[in-house]
């Protein structure tokens, strides 16, 4: 993304907003709620038109891309969304599978071998035959992933995977995502978990009143004096922060 500007009703969401992303490297972009960190990933898969900017996949501007010529980028592409987005109707090797099966390049044996594979990458081949209803919160999120998986993508965005899972579904999560990096894949996760995205990323980007604060390693946040990255960071009681309807900060106020 270079210099992408979006916004909705008036909002300034994005105004010149920079992102690269460096192949097999696991990105993590930052920002308080409402900053625009969902509205970054759905312009990248040109779910959303900018305003102004450039967003390109692998070297090719997507701005001008017709549907068809969307649908081929998007194969290179895969979503991880909040809530695991599960088909509530089909079983889990049929979600796994529904990419795979939609496209009909392959045959049902050959998806079948995939979605297996995909499965026991992250320890759920023994529920392949189970609804979503069946599944945890943390196991619906692993599923999620063998479907991004299933379409070997080259890059896998994730919006806040940990949200709403206990312990062991965080620590199943990061040691996915860990793994997903030793084998090469490019990641890119948005989300406000900060000892899961220290844990998994390399590099960071954080998004404040619509334009890009800080980009770096987590030594180098950990090192800005910038008031916004210490106060998220490590808020105070000094710093409650309250936002009107523009994500304007507004006022700060101590206890």
């Amino acid at each position: 993304m270079d210099q992408v500007s979006y916004a909705v009703g008036g909002r300034r969401i994005l105004d010149g907003f920079d992102l690269h992303l460096e192949p097999g490297v696991n990105r993590t972009i930052l920002g308080m709620s409402g900053a625009g960190k969902t509205t970054i990933l759905k312009l990248m898969l040109g779910l959303l038109r900018p305003d102004g900017g450039t967003i390109s996949i692998n070297g090719t501007p997507i701005g001008g891309l017709r549907e068809r010529e969307l649908i081929e980028v998007r194969r290179k592409i895969a979503i991880v969304f909040q809530g695991g987005a599960l088909f509530d109707s089909m079983t889990v090797g049929e979600n796994v599978g529904y990419r795979l099966l939609e496209e009909g390049r392959l045959s049902e044996k050959e998806i079948e071998g995939i979605v297996l594979e995909k499965l026991s990458f992250v320890g759920l081949e023994q529920t392949i035959d189970l609804y979503p209803a069946e599944l945890s919160g943390g196991m619906k999120k692993r599923v999620a992933i063998a479907r991004a998986l299933a379409a070997d993508p080259e890059y896998i965005f994730f919006d806040e995977p940990t949200t709403g899972l206990d312990p062991i579904g965080v620590y199943n999560i990061r040691n996915l995502m860990l793994r997903l990096q030793g084998e090469g894949k490019t990641t890119l996760m948005v989300t406000h978990d900060l000892e899961t995205a220290f844990a998994v990323s390399r590099r960071f980007s954080f998004l404040h009143h619509a334009r890009l604060a800080f980009e770096g390693t987590e030594e180098e946040m950990k090192r800005c004096e910038l008031p916004e990255i210490r106060e998220f960071l490590a808020p105070t009681d000094r710093s409650l922060f309250t936002y009107d309807t523009n994500n304007n900060q507004t006022e700060s106020r101590a206890l």
